[in-house]
């Protein structure tokens, strides 16, 4: 994984995981590494890595279970989803506004989404 200097780690780290949920990688009940494990594959502060977990517990992404460590929600893809969405529009003003700078139409942005 490779980190971006436009924002926070744990906050990286979080979208990662909310990634993964969305593209089945990780289901529901299904246990993720643990704070150290992730840290050091990731190669970051384990408690950077608990932040991001703390950031999805308290969006009910995952859960922590003790004695086993922390397991993906029942709700996780719809929670995931739901909180990458708000992550989303908070860009979508100064991305309309660069849209609107250099001139570039919804028309355009259909036709790119068309190519793809």
């Amino acid at each position: 994984m490779e980190f971006k200097s436009d924002k926070a780690i744990f906050e990286q780290i979080a979208e990662y995981v909310c990634e993964k949920i969305l593209n089945d990688d990780y289901k529901p009940e299904d246990r993720i590494p643990s704070v150290r494990e992730f840290g050091a594959r990731l190669m970051v502060n384990p408690n950077t890595v608990m932040r991001a977990y703390e950031h999805l517990e308290r969006n009910g992404i995952i859960y922590s279970k003790r004695g086993i460590g922390f397991l993906i929600s029942e709700e996780s893809k719809r929670k995931a989803a739901e909180m990458m969405k708000q992550d989303f529009l908070k860009t979508a003003p100064a991305f309309l506004a660069r849209m609107k700078l250099l001139g570039i139409s919804f028309a355009d942005l259909q036709t790119l989404a068309s190519d793809e």
